[in-house]
């Protein structure tokens, strides 16, 4: 049994309407996806978080190392992808690249087995985890920016979600003053994330925090910039609200670095940057030496959250109890079409709870109309050559 074919596509599709966060803007949603195939005719869909075309490129540049070999050995091509970019890449895109096409693997792998991922992984420890709604960024309203916030808060509470993540970072008054009408627009029994995508220097996160702890905030996420873990430090001793962060960390190693400082109460490995399925489930071992909670960032495609649900349906529950607590995964409510049109799943959003699939695989579906309707470019790569489009 062997690899035969890699193929990887960069998607794109123009927003109708803009929106932006504390650091840019985005007009467009741009991902990058990479198909696997085997001698046996199965396939595996994987996706990789950060720019698109360089995550292109990088699986280019691996393509050489993965092609040929068995599917099954998802560690052992881990491995060899991990030392043909240790020189040169310990932290960044290339390891989106090899995330892209570790999740792709284990998807293969289950698709090869007639397993779904979450057994691959050891098993699943719950059946039903609890979405919690990703969005109100900011956006060029009309109107007040806190009423357009709360509106959109609003549909998410109508729609059944048990928890949401509102951005913050604009300044430290409007900050204040959009948390404080979304949860009075909420109320009191909806848990509330704030993100503020490292806006703010150690003080000025702690004068945010004190702020805002009357308003009963369930984490607070990125407060600071991920290159000063002493500082995340020291907000843990400046507020009751838990600090969260991860998503710029890279491979176990840099999750030691964060867990070692006690920069975080809990860390966010994005699977699709921070070295697949195969590195997130050494990073959730770490992560219990430490006893951490482990939510993982999740943007993208259905391929990304897919891969997230596995995988949080595989955590340990520490140090356990009999009512076991909440586990939450990201569930991006923004335009995305691509998210929206690409994949389907089995996987059933009802009473505000997800529902694990029992698929093989990831258990998702692509849509391949919707794949050639927003590749915009697509690179092969098989034992008969190579392609580029």
């Amino acid at each position: 049994m062997k690899i035969i074919s890699i193929e990887s596509f960069i998607l794109s599709d123009k927003l109708k309407e803009s929106f932006y966060f504390s650091q840019w803007e985005y007009s467009e949603r741009r991902i990058c996806i990479v198909k696997i195939t085997s001698d046996t005719g199965h396939v595996g869909w994987g996706e990789g978080y950060g720019p698109a075309g360089i995550v292109s490129a990088g699986i280019e540049h691996l393509t050489p190392f993965v092609l040929g070999k068995n599917p099954l050995e998802t560690e052992t091509i881990w491995s060899t992808m991990y030392r043909r970019t240790l020189d040169f890449a310990r932290r960044g895109i290339l390891v989106s690249a090899l995330s892209a096409i570790d999740v792709a693997l284990w998807d293969l792998k289950g698709k090869i087995l007639e397993q779904p991922v979450h057994l691959m992984l050891g098993g699943k420890k719950r059946d039903k985890i609890i979405p919690y709604a990703t969005g109100m960024y900011f956006s060029h309203c009309n109107g007040k920016l806190s009423e357009t916030i709360c509106k959109e808060a609003m549909q998410y509470v109508d729609l059944g979600y048990k928890a949401m993540k509102m951005k913050v970072g604009l300044s430290i008054e409007e900050d204040i003053e959009n948390v404080k009408m979304v949860r009075k627009a909420i109320g009191p029994n909806i848990n509330l994330m704030i993100d503020a995508n490292h806006a703010y220097n150690l003080r000025e996160a702690i004068y945010l925090s004190k702020a805002v702890e009357p308003y009963n905030i369930y984490w607070f996420e990125e407060p600071v910039s991920p290159e000063y873990y002493d500082q995340y430090s020291e907000l843990r001793t400046k507020t009751i609200i838990p600090i969260s962060g991860g998503e710029c960390e890279y491979l176990i190693f840099g999750f030691q670095t964060l867990l070692k400082s006690q920069s975080v109460d809990i860390v966010q490995p994005d699977i699709c940057s921070t070295g697949g399925l195969t590195e997130a489930k050494r990073i959730a071992v770490l992560a219990s030496v430490y006893g951490v909670e482990v939510v993982p960032h999740t943007w993208g495609t259905g391929i990304a959250f897919s891969a997230a649900a596995h995988f949080i349906s595989n955590l340990d529950c520490l140090p356990g109890r009999i009512k076991n607590p909440v586990c939450y995964i990201e569930h991006d409510r923004t335009e995305n079409r691509l998210r929206d049109e690409l994949t389907s799943s089995d996987m059933i959003f009802k009473d505000g709870e997800i529902i694990i699939s029992d698929a093989p695989g990831l258990g998702v579906a692509l849509n391949e109309d919707a794949l050639h309707k927003y590749a915009m470019s697509y690179n092969a790569a098989s034992s008969n050559g190579r392609q580029t489009i």
